[in-house]
């Protein structure tokens, strides 16, 4: 009598696609990234160059850097709109004081609104209950009037952007962008709190289940209160490298890249309900963006149709990639 052995079925080829790219997210956020830089080699063919690439860091590490704060503030399940003002508001004040202090000095006045900022927001959402929409938008608000009463204040001195901030922001030294220095580490440290440090693990939990962790002695407001005064900082450093790169004041200088921080984070497969994301992804994803930007200003559309589309790729590209991952 022989005996037969019966194999395993085979899972389909797109299943097992699908299973992969759910196992390694970063992999299909990489395959745009390439398809992207394709597309715009084809319709301007020689852009993609040295200069090129270190131009496209330059513009992402701004946003990256923002996108870092709504990563860590949505792996609780929370959001900070506050960012934008609390990096234009460290952009506006270091170039006002840059004129009367030296640029260390100015640096370090030019953060103290952020830092308020967050000791605010952390206070409100963890201590008070306040929604974060609801509060980090308050205290966004709020910013916005004291940043147009300092500046009739201010007016008459005018401005000065510190040299060091412009070579930081502009600068490229051997073919890469001086603001990898600052952003390289940052990056790093990021990637180091949420993996392997307790406050990390404490931000997935609270996103996971709020209720189990505060069962568990979890100090909740502690932990929010450090998240958001640690959101509001790392803004408030982006306003300092940003304000190096545009080199012009403005009262809504980081504005609007506020919302697409937001997209770069959901792009790079952090969840809006908590538990679940990587500042990895989110890297990837200001990448995304950043080189999607160029690509609709090579294709010549006016700015309302360039918003537009821009706005569907965003949603095609989070539902698609979603879609991917849901298996995970």
């Amino acid at each position: 009598m022989s005996i037969s052995t019966a194999l395993p079925e085979q899972a389909p080829l797109g299943r097992r696609i699908k299973r992969f790219m759910s196992d390694y997210p970063l992999v299909p956020l990489l395959i745009l990234l390439v398809l992207l830089v394709l597309v715009l080699q084809m319709l301007s063919p020689g852009i993609v160059n040295q200069r090129w690439i270190a131009n496209t860091i330059k513009f992402a590490i701004p946003l990256a850097l923002l996108a870092g704060c709504q990563t860590m503030t949505m792996l609780t399940g929370g959001i900070d709109l506050s960012v934008g003002t609390a990096a234009t508001m460290a952009a506006f004040i270091v170039a006002t004081q840059g004129v009367m202090y030296d640029a260390p000095t100015a640096m370090m006045i030019a953060l103290i609104p952020a830092v308020i900022i967050g000791f605010a927001n952390g206070i409100g959402v963890g201590v008070f209950r306040v929604h974060p929409l609801i509060m980090t938008l308050g205290t966004s608000l709020i910013g916005i009037g004291c940043l147009q009463v300092y500046q009739r204040t201010v007016i008459a001195s005018g401005a000065k952007v510190p040299e060091f901030l412009i070579w930081l922001g502009t600068g490229v030294t051997g073919g890469f962008p001086n603001a990898l220095l600052l952003f390289v580490p940052v990056a790093a440290l990021l990637l180091f709190i949420q993996k392997r440090t307790g406050f990390g693990r404490l931000l997935y939990a609270i996103g996971d289940n709020e209720r189990a962790t505060r069962l568990a002695g979890v100090k909740y407001w502690q932990v929010i209160l450090a998240l958001y005064m640690l959101s509001s900082i790392l803004a408030g450093i982006m306003g300092l490298l940003y304000i190096g790169l545009i080199k012009a004041p403005s009262l809504s200088l980081a504005e609007p890249l506020v919302l697409p921080s937001v997209a770069a984070a959901v792009i790079g497969g952090t969840s809006i309900f908590g538990g679940r994301g990587s500042y990895t992804g989110t890297i990837v994803g200001a990448l995304i963006l950043t080189v999607l930007t160029t690509l609709l200003t090579i294709l010549q559309m006016p700015e309302g149709a360039r918003r537009m589309l821009f706005g569907a790729i965003v949603l095609l590209v989070t539902a698609a990639y979603l879609r991917i991952i849901e298996d995970r």
